[in-house]
């Protein structure tokens, strides 16, 4: 197995979907992890399960759109765990809708969680990096999004599509101190976002719930397969554990064919 012992990890949107999992798995490969989640209940109940498996494991309740909550979130994590050596941005929210239709409070709060999160969470762990000397990798979570667009999406496939060129820029100037940076793209996930997707969509686009799935969701892929929490959590592994920076400033399209770069 990919060794991250000794590693510590903060992970937002860690107490369920891709973000627990991806802490399941790292903490199975030896690293401590900061559960960071805006649900505190929910944060303490994961923490305390990996914590049951034998992991070091810290609950961080965060808010990713507060900038205090961030700063301090991350400092507690440091404090608590004695460093910080990889972050995953997971945190995300979906709203979908015509962009006729769509406010612009929906409009700003989807941005806010997906882009000024990953802005925040990053500024915060490249600081603590930087300061420590001992480089570390900065994981996002973008999407096949990140790629090409869909319809009833606008400002998720907007912050998508931010997400990469905010990963290349860290990319560029965390090289300097070891810093490494690297984007996830995944196809559907079965995840309690993408279930609620699925009646929303079926409304907006006069569908049935099962021609969701079959003729939008999975449409593009090889074999009408959604993506699994393990095949993401296997590629946020191998960016946290990859010894140089030859991986870095790259996207990783998980999607089972949808999107081919």
């Amino acid at each position: 197995m990919t060794s991250l012992q000794g590693k510590v990890a903060f992970i937002t949107g860690a107490a369920s979907g891709i973000g627990k999992h991806i802490a399941e798995v790292y903490a199975a490969a030896g690293a401590a992890i900061a559960v960071a989640d805006f649900n505190p209940a929910a944060a303490e109940a994961a923490a305390a399960e990996l914590r049951g498996r034998g992991a070091r494991a810290l609950a961080v309740t965060v808010d990713v759109t507060d900038e205090a909550a961030v700063d301090a979130a991350v400092s507690k994590t440091v404090a608590g765990l004695g460093g910080l050596d990889v972050l995953v941005s997971n945190a995300g929210i979906q709203i979908v809708a015509p962009l006729q239709d769509f406010s612009f409070a929906d409009w700003k709060k989807l941005l806010a969680v997906h882009l000024d999160g990953a802005f925040l969470t990053s500024r915060a762990a490249m600081r603590h990096m930087i300061e420590a000397r001992r480089g570390g990798s900065m994981i996002f979570m973008g999407s096949v999004h990140s790629k090409e667009a869909s319809v009833l999406k606008a400002p998720y496939v907007t912050a998508k599509h931010g997400l990469e060129g905010l990963t290349k820029v860290i990319a560029k100037e965390g090289a300097a101190h070891g810093i490494r940076a690297n984007l996830i793209c995944p196809g559907f996930v079965r995840t309690p976002l993408v279930d609620k997707q699925i009646p929303e969509q079926a409304k907006a686009l006069g569908l049935s719930e099962a021609d969701v799935i079959k003729k939008v969701m999975l449409k593009e892929t090889v074999d009408g397969e959604f993506t699994t929490v393990e095949d993401v959590a296997q590629v946020a592994l191998l960016f946290a554990a990859f010894p140089s920076n030859a991986l870095t400033g790259q996207s990783l399209v998980v999607s089972h064919g949808w999107f081919m770069q």
